[in-house]
């Protein structure tokens, strides 16, 4: 009796061992696409912002700074804060938003529904 348990438990662990491999593969699976290729994403959308900074756009640091560009460098910016013409410089890294290319998006968003519905409205 002791045998046949040893043996039967033996045999459940050799095949218990090819569906653990599946299962990680599926998990491994799993966490790259609902956690690392989105985050890699943003990543990439994040730096392509960041590149296409130029002069005169309206910006928000990952502080809470807002203000406009007024010099790009490599790896920094320059931003004009307030009124007073105070001038800070920023790491690129630290630039959260575009406001400029934020409003122009949402702009093109209003023109494209409202020529949807003027479509809409002519049928």
């Amino acid at each position: 009796m002791v045998l046949f348990l040893t043996s039967a438990d033996a045999s459940a662990a050799n095949g218990g061992g090819a569906s653990m491999l599946v299962m990680m593969v599926v998990l491994i699976a799993v966490f790259y696409f609902f956690m690392i290729r989105p985050e890699n994403k943003r990543k990439k959308e994040a730096q392509a912002m960041r590149d296409a900074i130029k002069v005169g756009d309206n910006i928000t640091t990952i502080g809470g700074v807002i203000g406009d560009v007024v010099s790009v460098k490599d790896d920094s910016i320059v931003i004009e804060t307030s009124a007073d013409r105070v001038r800070v410089e920023f790491a690129k890294f630290a630039i959260s938003t575009n406001n400029t290319a934020e409003k122009e998006a949402a702009k093109k968003r209003a023109e494209a529904a409202a020529a949807r519905k003027e479509k809409k409205a002519k049928k």
